[in-house]
């Protein structure tokens, strides 16, 4: 992801606005707050926004597409649209929706340019386990089965249909709400509410086996 980064540093001053100037911004400002002072020409407020979202957006892409290389790529792409966007923009929307929309939309036309068509399914599940892991560390073998449990549930992410885990990793990478990520993803609430519940149900059955008696009945 450093390197990513690096380029993506490079690629920041190189497009400012004319007559761009660096403030210093004081306490934190909101997303919105910052993206219009970015319209303005005010790059510092830019890489506020870069720093603050660039882990989530790079996890994002890189679980979406199961390659570094190609979330290396998507992640430039998507901060080079948002730069090209910046005249445009209006806070009509919160600032990660906008940006992740961006994100989504990228990997989409990678996977219709790669001919990997994204694949359907629909069923539903329970919430959100909050554990997907059992009390690990009271055992002997703590750090085989942690690694085993990080295996196994990477494996399990990548076997989702493209849909269902495009919505799972909004879903925990973001913050988000459904509505929003329907938003980012083009479907209805109820659609992206089905595929996150589909979603979660893999992953919770695929890592059933590392969870204490206690837990999975708490799960199920």
């Amino acid at each position: 992801m450093s390197a990513a980064a690096g380029e993506v540093g490079e690629a920041i001053g190189a497009p400012a606005p004319a007559g761009a100037t660096v403030s210093s911004i004081g306490s934190a400002p909101d997303d919105a707050t910052l993206m219009l002072r970015y319209r303005k020409g005010d790059v510092r407020a830019f890489e506020m926004l870069y720093e603050r979202h660039k882990g989530a957006l790079y996890r994002y892409l890189q679980r979406l597409c199961r390659s570094p290389d190609v979330a290396n790529d998507l992640f430039q792409e998507v901060w080079s649209k948002v730069i090209a966007s910046r005249e445009r923009y209006e806070a009509r929307a919160r600032f990660t929706t906008f940006l992740f929309h961006i994100a989504h939309n990228c990997a989409m036309d990678h996977f219709r340019r790669a001919a990997r068509p994204q694949e359907k399914g629909a069923q539903d599940l329970d919430a959100l386990a909050d554990e997907l892991s059992g009390p690990g560390h009271e055992r002997p073998d703590a750090a085989v089965s942690e690694a085993q449990l990080r295996a196994d549930f990477k494996r399990a992410l990548d076997e989702l249909p493209a849909e269902q885990r495009d919505v799972f990793l909004l879903y925990e990478e973001t913050g988000l709400g459904l509505e929003d990520i329907g938003r980012i993803t083009g479907v209805a609430m109820e659609t992206a509410k089905s595929r996150l519940r589909y979603a979660l149900s893999k992953l919770r059955g695929a890592l059933r086996q590392h969870q204490s008696p206690s837990l999975q009945s708490s799960v199920s």
